[in-house]
């Protein structure tokens, strides 16, 4: 099948492959110390025919983590891990940023010595997360005081130099999903009264001090930005979407970014009526590559490259189960179903069992 979604794409100075993206999608294998699973290994390569590997979100400090079993990139030894990944995907010809992570409030005590999670706001938050005794309900976080946000931003500065030091083609900040830079973005979870929060402007202080210390690292093209405009979990919201994230987009596009990856379902329960959705808008905003994700298949993901609504397409549970998705996607192939029951678990299996063709 002749598809533009299978030709070349210049990102800055990247050639990749094709326009398929691989979705950054946490799996919870990583061993003692946050380190990737041994099996990581193959998993990433098996999947190096994606244009662009996004890698699961990586904690850039202990005080970053929010989940059981979630690989991080602040300790040596999580640094030699990735390295060993980087090398398998090169080598395979592909291409891979990791994904900087930060969970912020979405966190328990558990995973931070008996400490409360940190957030822009003191504010209860619906919902619950994995610790290793189980589901527990998320607790009230404590506020960051204004002079402790500058050492967050220096931990994500020291991320993306140890990004570059494992061997990554770039890296994507995580500023999606509730999680801490979507937390100072959005007023639902942003109530400060310093210079941190109130205005559009200032509730975007932050995540734009992050871009500028991680496109100081890595010059501006190596570097994309996720956003989840319409994600409402963990008690997630904000009055007015499209000016905020039309504010963010515009400022990222001043910073001059690689791209932006929006996360916009375009069906199923999750789907913003046609209304709120804000593709188009972000795609007049910003000018460099943008890249859609949210429900695509072949047809969508060609039709959303074509119309120029997308100039990449990012798949997550269709690039999980099959690892060689982009030649099925050539030749109208049928596919793996992807098994949710080891979305998280399982170890090798449903991680490196899925088959080629």
């Amino acid at each position: 099948m002749n598809m533009i979604l299978l030709t070349p794409y210049t990102l800055g100075d990247l050639e990749l492959r094709n326009r398929m993206v691989m979705a950054p999608m946490t799996r919870s294998r990583a061993v003692e110390g946050n380190v990737p699973h041994p099996a990581a290994f193959t998993y990433y390569a098996q999947r190096a025919t994606a244009g662009l590997i996004v890698t699961e979100g990586s904690q850039v400090s202990p005080q970053g983590v929010g989940y059981i079993r979630t690989p991080g990139i602040y300790s040596p030894q999580q640094v030699r891990g990735w390295t060993k990944i980087t090398s398998a995907v090169h080598k395979a010809g592909g291409r891979m940023f990791l994904q900087l992570w930060h969970v912020g409030r979405a966190s328990h005590p558990d995973f931070h010595g008996g400490e409360l999670p940190v957030a822009p706001s003191a504010i209860p938050v619906e919902g619950e997360v994995f610790t290793f005794e189980g589901r527990k309900k998320i607790p009230i976080p404590r506020a960051l005081e204004t002079g402790e946000i500058a050492d967050i931003v220096e931990q994500y500065r020291k991320g993306a130099e140890s990004a570059k030091r494992a061997g990554f083609d770039g890296v994507e900040l995580h500023g999606a999903n509730g999680y801490l830079l979507d937390q100072f973005l959005r007023d639902g979870s942003n109530k400060r009264d310093d210079k941190y929060g109130g205005s559009t402007q200032n509730r975007a202080r932050f995540p734009l001090e992050v871009t500028h210390a991680v496109t100081d690292v890595w010059g501006p093209k190596r570097v994309g930005y996720k956003m989840s405009p319409h994600f409402t979990n963990r008690s997630m919201s904000d009055t007015d979407p499209r000016t905020t994230f039309s504010f963010l987009a515009k400022e990222l596009d001043k910073i001059g970014i690689g791209y932006v990856h929006l996360v916009e379902f375009i069906s199923g329960p999750f789907a913003p009526p046609p209304q709120a959705r804000l593709a188009s808008l972000i795609r007049q905003t910003f000018k460099g590559t943008l890249i859609l994700n949210g429900g695509y298949e072949a047809q969508s993901a060609n039709q959303a490259i074509e119309t120029g609504s997308a100039d990449l397409i990012s798949f997550g549970s269709l690039f999980l189960a099959n690892p060689d998705l982009p030649a099925r996607f050539k030749i109208g192939a049928n596919l793996n179903a992807p098994d949710s029951a080891t979305f998280y678990e399982g170890e090798e299996k449903g991680y490196i069992d899925y088959p080629s063709m």
